[in-house]
């Protein structure tokens, strides 16, 4: 029997979930969470197999909670609507076995449970598409000068943290907002958290 844990906060969405995963005769649903921080304290207590996990979700979001779960005996597979490239890329790095779209058909969900088990990792086709098509266009100081503005930093504290001048920082942000085809700071942090880009 493999045992599963389904994270996912819509409560609708949460009970057909676990309604469909119950019919088949080798899959048991032990844990419903609404949350990510709640997937890990049930993953904790019933040790199950898979954790299937949203990645919007209050208090901790299905990457964070897939990121803690490295390299534990709990195998992870994303079930979300974002075929967005940032955030399969940062599921990779996390470990998933697993990223597939909630318009797949119900029955692709039991049988790719079932294949990472076997050791396989499914990912949804139209994602590995998309991330050799969307890399992040900034370079690595781009994207520290781009997180320290996400912080609330001003153009002088950015300046201080980095050890350059303000008019470095601001030829950095006008550089950012070209590359990111966007018109002010709130915009382009926008696109890169809807990318997946942040850390």
């Amino acid at each position: 029997m493999i045992r599963i844990v389904i994270a996912e906060d819509q409560r609708m969405m949460l009970g057909a979930l676990g309604s469909l995963l119950d019919l088949e005769d080798d899959l048991e649903v032990v844990g419903k969470a609404t949350n990510g921080e709640e997937a890990l304290s049930l993953v904790q207590r019933y040790q199950p197999d898979v954790c299937i996990m949203d990645i919007e979700m209050p208090l901790k979001s299905g990457l964070e909670a897939a990121e803690e779960l490295k390299g534990t005996d709990c195998k992870v597979i994303i079930l979300t609507t974002f075929a967005r490239s940032g955030y399969f890329q940062r599921a990779l790095k996390a470990g998933v076995s697993g990223y597939l779209l909630k318009d797949s058909p119900s029955e692709e969900l039991a049988s790719s449970i079932r294949s990472v088990m076997a050791g396989q990792r499914i990912y949804a086709p139209e994602l590995i598409e998309t991330v050799y098509s969307e890399e992040n266009p900034l370079t690595n100081r781009e994207k520290e000068v781009l997180e320290l503005v996400a912080d609330g930093r001003n153009t002088n504290e950015i300046a201080d943290k980095l050890k350059i001048k303000t008019g470095t920082v601001r030829n950095y942000i006008s550089v950012i907002l070209d590359k990111l085809e966007v018109k002010n700071r709130i915009e382009a942090i926008t696109r890169s958290k809807e990318k997946g880009w942040f850390k």
